[in-house]
């Protein structure tokens, strides 16, 4: 009667365990609905477990309980908790290879005793210990390999499921790893180091092209932040434009002395100074909307310098569905790079860059094209460059179109680097 107690007892434990660890992995929330829930679910499992046992026995059952228990847990998964087929089915690969640690402790303590209910009474004991140390140590790693990516997750539940399917077909189905054959033997290690080198050249290519993400990803970061330093500087240009428009009634009273002592010269040198810094911190209008005017302002300033011709059609309204730093990001970006290729020419007559801005539908259109000196490569429809820190200006454009749904072209056509996009 009591090895009858310790028995079904382990089968009760090895269920929550289990499930436990599935659910963990899944992200199920700590909460009082999901905890009633999952306890239903538990002991409904457990019950139809006991029925199935008592009218058809271990061996049966035993085969059987892929249906009876794991698949149960798997729509579980996926129905109540809402997470994908993929991480339903790593979840529970990943807890059924759990649930072999507390299977082992209980299998020496057996083998040791020589007692079958001394196997269950470890097993049992040393489940809830495990099951803390994996809830506190491995399952948070282990969500994050799963959730990165659907790679990563296949990675990671590579080993686990071969090693279910594996053991299901050696030992609940077949006999096989039990015959004490030689090939029986070597099997296990071989497949255990095969998949241990696999998955490691596998996720460390991963784990490299998840880093080059990330580097990336700070590039833009950078860049954002750049043209948010930019636009503001841009602002306080404006601003210092506005005071000195305040200040003008100073500068004619200046005036009016000197004109009153007939000090023609001083008044014509005064004159040309103050036109040169009115000239240089006011942003030239090309269009109703204020930040636009700004950039256009500052890098018609400096086409200007670098000897490069910049035309400019710009006819948008005073609001378009862009923050200021996400605008002056994308236009900034795109005139840079004109300017930088425009300014390679060595005849400066041929330096010209062509800007187009309007808006249709309520969206952005842009259309913007430079002569060039070197023709650029392409990848994927995008320019880029082998130059150590270039190209980024390029991705971070994309980015932002992307994000607002936009649509992009580059293209080289007649001597022209065109780029036009269309987004908001």
């Amino acid at each position: 009667m009591f090895g009858t107690i310790i028995e079904f007892s382990r089968y009760f434990v090895i269920l929550l365990f289990g499930a436990g660890i599935a659910v963990s992995l899944a992200r199920m929330a700590p909460t009082q609905k999901n905890r009633l829930v999952f306890w239903c679910y538990i002991i409904t499992v457990y019950i139809l477990q006991i029925i199935c046992l008592y009218f058809w026995g271990m061996d049966k059952s035993l085969k059987m309980y892929p249906v009876i228990c794991h698949l149960p847990i798997i729509v579980f998964i996926i129905v109540y908790l809402k997470r994908s087929l993929l991480i339903s089915l790593t979840s529970l690969f990943v807890s059924y290879q759990c649930c072999q640690l507390p299977r082992f402790f209980g299998t020496v303590a057996g083998a040791i005793s020589g007692s079958v209910s001394m196997n269950h009474a470890v097993y049992v004991l040393a489940a809830f210990p495990l099951y803390c140390f994996l809830k506190k140590y491995v399952i948070e790693p282990a969500r994050h390999l799963m959730e990165r990516s659907a790679k990563s997750c296949l990675l990671f539940g590579a080993m686990p499921a071969f090693y279910y399917i594996f053991e299901h077909a050696t030992t609940v189905y077949t006999g096989f790893l039990y015959s004490g054959t030689r090939p029986a033997v070597q099997f296990t290690p071989f497949l255990a180091a095969t998949f241990y080198f696999a998955f490691v050249l596998l996720y460390c290519a991963e784990t490299q092209k998840q880093a080059l993400i990330q580097r990336e990803r700070d590039m833009l970061d950078s860049q954002l932040k750049q043209a948010q330093t930019e636009f503001a500087s841009l602002v306080q240009m404006q601003q210092n434009a506005a005071a000195y428009r305040h200040d003008m009634r100073h500068h004619f009273t200046l005036l009016q002395g000197l004109a009153l002592n007939e000090n023609i010269e001083e008044i014509k040198e005064y004159l040309r100074t103050a036109q040169a810094d009115i000239d240089a911190i006011t942003p030239v209008r090309f269009c109703e909307n204020e930040t636009i005017n700004l950039i256009l302002s500052s890098y018609a300033a400096r086409a200007k310098q670098s000897e490069v011709l910049l035309e400019v059609d710009a006819k948008l309204p005073e609001e378009l569905p862009f923050s200021d730093t996400e605008l002056c990001s994308l236009l900034s970006n795109a005139l840079e790079n004109a300017i930088n290729a425009s300014k390679k020419i060595p005849d400066i007559n041929k330096r010209i860059i062509r800007l187009r801005l309007y808006e249709k539908n309520n969206k952005l259109c842009m259309d913007i094209r430079n002569s060039y000196h070197i023709e650029p490569a392409f990848h994927q429809g995008v320019p880029v460059s082998d130059e150590p820190g270039h190209g980024y200006g390029t991705r971070s454009m994309v980015h932002t179109i992307e994000k607002y749904g936009g649509v992009y072209q580059f293209s080289i056509r007649d001597g022209w680097f065109i780029f036009q996009t269309t987004a908001g």
